[in-house]
């Protein structure tokens, strides 16, 4: 059916889902490029979840976060049992849809001419609608981590949008055409895509130039292994010094700024700046040495475009495992086990500046900085009445 546009300018829809903190700040960074684009209209950015029951709703975002916080073991089992190429997909809608009826309602109301996903709870639903010839849109889907899961696949859809040409490759070998598959990175804030001088940075922050500077994340959905971090560090043989980002988690700050404290009371040459929430992450990648974290798809892409260099630790089992094979591979990051030998990994890579630079300049090679930039000029340069792609249900990947 030929697509009119709207005399107002594109209409454009994304829907993410609160279920982790990744696809909502992917959302936000395509919907502050989209804003800055002439011929857009209406933008706007919608939670899925808000239009499900209480039962669902608690099922996709408290389920994960408790499974994240007291059984990360069983995360990762349904993590890797469920990614299974088409296996699920049938169930899965039909579970959505019991429970997404005011989301397809609103989508029909406001008549997007773009539509992007950043989760895949979304995509399977307008996928359907497109199918059964519902919604006359486009639809999109931004995978938000290094690798693409099973849950992410649709059968009808116009384009997706991946982090690495090996993800590429992967979709393309289920039946998937190249041609509508864009490698673009993770979206993230245009911010980090300007680089600002280092020294500069730090001399306005307060840090002294001749230490070296981590920046440790203090975690995601209440999960927090930046104690263990502070610990670790006490052991250090270089003189060093941190910032720790706590988000907001006032009782989480209170306590980290106790232990780091007592840390510098007993510890010459080491000291830790804590901070709650902030929305100047860009600048404090950019001035710091070492990233010393959780490897999630946002995370990840804003240290690589950012040069900063990683120390994983406490991976979340299934995708942010994943996330940290792609970065050992590369040389861009080491992982520690334990937090015991956090110091040790730490003072054998300062004994080697080369390293750490080489390691530097492999995350800045494999950075994306634009890609949110990219998502949208290659949808906006898309016509409107560009034709969905329909994978049979027939496709599966040979010997699964």
């Amino acid at each position: 059916m030929h697509r009119s546009p709207h005399p107002e300018g594109r209409k454009v829809l994304i829907l993410s889902a609160s279920a982790g903190t990744g696809h909502v700040r992917a959302a936000e960074a395509l919907e502050k490029v989209f804003r800055q684009q002439p011929g857009v209209g209406e933008v706007r950015n919608i939670d899925a979840l808000r239009f499900t029951n209480k039962l669902f709703r608690d099922f996709y975002s408290k389920l994960y976060i408790h499974l994240v916080q007291k059984a990360p073991t069983v995360l990762g089992i349904v993590y890797n049992s469920t990614d299974e190429p088409w296996k699920t997909d049938r169930m899965r809608l039909m579970l959505d849809r019991l429970n997404t009826g005011p989301l397809e309602r609103f989508i029909a109301k406001f008549k997007p001419d773009i539509t992007v996903c950043t989760h895949f709870l979304p995509s399977e639903i307008i996928s359907y609608l497109i199918s059964k010839g519902k919604l006359n849109a486009r639809l999109s889907i931004v995978v938000t981590d290094l690798d693409v899961h099973a849950m992410w696949l649709c059968r009808t859809f116009h384009r997706y949008f991946v982090a690495l040409e090996e993800s590429k490759v992967h979709l393309q070998v289920l039946g998937l055409p190249g041609d509508n598959i864009t490698v673009s990175g993770i979206p993230i804030d245009p911010a980090f895509g300007q680089r600002e001088d280092r020294d500069t940075l730090r001399a306005e922050a307060g840090f002294d130039s001749k230490r070296p500077l981590f920046l440790i994340s203090g975690g995601a959905l209440g999960v927090s292994p930046a104690a263990g971090v502070l610990e670790g560090l006490s052991r250090l043989r270089h003189p060093a010094q941190a910032i720790v980002i706590c988000g907001k988690k006032p009782e989480l700050q209170a306590q980290l700024e106790k232990q780091a404290r007592a840390i510098e009371a007993s510890v010459p040459g080491l000291s830790f700046k804590i901070i709650g929430y902030t929305n100047e992450m860009h600048r404090w990648m950019q001035m710091s040495d070492l990233f010393i974290g959780k490897p999630g798809g946002l995370t990840t892409a804003e240290s690589l475009a950012s040069g900063l260099p990683m120390i994983i630790v406490a991976p979340i089992p299934g995708q942010e495992e994943r996330n940290s094979d792609h970065l050992l591979e590369k040389g861009i990051a080491l992982k520690c086990n334990e937090f015991s030998t956090l110091a040790y990994k730490i003072d054998g890579l300062l004994d080697q500046p080369a390293q750490l630079q080489a390691m530097r300049e492999k995350a800045l090679a494999y950075s994306r900085p634009q890609a949110a930039e990219t998502i949208v000029s290659t949808l906006l340069n898309s016509p409107l009445d560009e034709a969905a792609q329909v994978i049979p249900t027939k496709t599966v990947l040979a010997g699964a």
